[in-house]
């Protein structure tokens, strides 16, 4: 009888455990970023308490990649869940990649964005080009073909009449040679990314020919997108996701906290907080939207851009490859 009555609180005990909904584990999410601080993914929930769903509805692996393009691949095979595209990428992964469900769901930067910063174009002071129709049978450096500052720059020239190899050469190298070619005299045009366009030693000896914003307006540098299954079987844990992210971003973008935003960023690229407390988190810095809610127009004109140089045979109907549910959600939380 001893025995009886102690099996029966045990049994009672398995009867009502079993009954009650198991506890599920935060989703995990993987998402893509190429170059930091332009991407802020690997930094965003370094800012200490911004993230009050992480660790509880999911958690945030931040992923490196080369570029942009790598992530089309990555995406299509389940090894990512965001990728960080740009206005070059995103339609090659639809039209080249087979991947007609991929979503835009955050903004990450705009290039030129009015009253930000916009991406210079640099020119030697001494080798009289002052105009880009100067540019004829010179040599301009990109990063690389296709990418978002080669389309900018091609954009450029092309308004003004100049095509490549017809008019001017075109030579790839990698953004921290683009000094040394231009001031070797090896290319006649450069891309200043950030942060390099602050460089004191780039700013005495060359100048802007032009940016960004005056050569062909804002361009959407880069994005969020998903996979459509994954955001309908996911959508409450990705609202946490975009409500923390606006947190996240607000944090940094708060003037009370930029010592601490700078040095959290300097210590996370092991450079020195002097490299980045000018211009980092301020209107001489990317335009970055608090909501993370993209400017569809821009996105679209963007593209656009590529369609007409030739890098994609249509364009894309923007509109029909977003959903902007998540963030709008999120932002009506923080109402």
């Amino acid at each position: 009888m001893r025995a009886l009555r102690l099996g029966i609180p045990l049994a009672l005990a398995i009867v009502v455990a079993s009954a009650l909904p198991a506890r599920a584990e935060p989703l995990k999410i993987r998402v893509g970023w190429i170059v930091a601080p332009a991407s802020m993914v690997p930094l965003l929930f370094q800012a200490p308490g911004v993230a009050k769903h992480l660790g509880k509805s999911y958690v945030f692996e931040p992923l490196n990649f080369g570029s942009s393009t790598l992530q089309i691949t990555a995406i299509s095979q389940g090894e990512i869940d965001i990728a960080a595209f740009g206005y070059t990428s995103f339609p090659l992964a639809i039209q080249n990649g087979s991947l007609s469900d991929l979503r835009i769901i955050a903004d990450e930067i705009v290039d030129g964005a009015p009253g930000y910063y916009a991406t210079p174009y640099f020119v030697r002071k001494d080798s009289g080009i002052d105009k880009i129709a100067d540019m004829k049978g010179k040599v301009a450096a990109t990063n690389g073909l296709g990418s978002g500052v080669d389309i900018a720059m091609r954009s450029a020239l092309s308004k003004q009449g100049l095509q490549v190899t017809r008019d001017y050469t075109m030579i790839e190298a990698p953004f921290p040679a683009h000094k040394a070619l231009l001031k070797e005299k090896k290319a006649d045009l450069v891309v200043g990314v950030l942060p390099f366009s602050y460089d004191p030693e780039l700013n005495e000896f060359a100048k802007p020919l032009f940016t960004t914003e005056s050569g062909i307006g804002s361009i959407a540098l880069s994005f969020w997108a998903a996979r459509k299954g994954f955001i309908d079987k996911n959508r409450a844990a990705l609202v946490d996701l975009m409500e923390d992210t606006s947190s996240a971003l607000r944090w940094y973008y708060d003037p009370a906290n930029h010592d601490k935003a700078v040095a959290l960023t300097a210590g996370f690229l092991k450079r020195p907080p002097a490299a980045f407390e000018s211009w980092l988190f301020t209107k001489r810095d990317f335009h970055r939207d608090l909501d993370a809610k993209p400017d569809l127009k821009i996105v679209q004109s963007s593209i656009d851009k590529v369609k007409d140089l030739g890098f994609i045979k249509e364009t894309l109907d923007v509109g029909k490859y977003a959903d902007l549910s998540l963030v709008e959600e999120a932002a009506k939380r923080r109402q």
